[in-house]
């Protein structure tokens, strides 16, 4: 058997120094990964969302992360939105929240019940 190649997205300093490592270092360096792997694929926990973000099941969800319902503001100073009030801000919209290299980041879905999601 051959050694194998490594993935051309591996930097070149690992993918010349992980074939010099010991068999006991390398089990060590897999399961860190498979660790880090975990802690970055983790649902954020509540506690780290913004307060007026409210979770909800998301049954045929495949991607990682929290999705949340949330009311948001738009913007514009002029709207009434602006004053920080719930009960001024705009209707509910889903976000997903997640783990991007160790950070929390959120992207928007949609409005709740649409069909699809949206990028804006």
């Amino acid at each position: 058997m051959e050694q194998p190649s490594p993935p051309t997205s591996l930097p070149k300093y690992l993918a010349e120094g992980l074939p010099k490592q010991d068999t006991e270092t390398l089990h060590e360096i897999r399961n860190y990964v498979g660790a880090l792997i975990e802690y970055r694929d983790q649902s954020v926990d509540t506690d780290e969302l913004p307060e007026a973000a409210e979770p909800v099941n998301e049954p045929d969800n495949t991607e990682n992360g929290t999705v949340v319902k949330e009311k948001v503001t738009c913007g514009d100073d002029s709207c009434k939105c602006a004053s920080g009030d719930p009960a001024d801000m705009h209707d509910p919209y889903l976000y997903r929240y997640y783990r991007e290299n160790g950070t929390m980041k959120s992207e928007y879905i949609g409005k709740p019940g649409s069909e699809e999601g949206g990028s804006g």
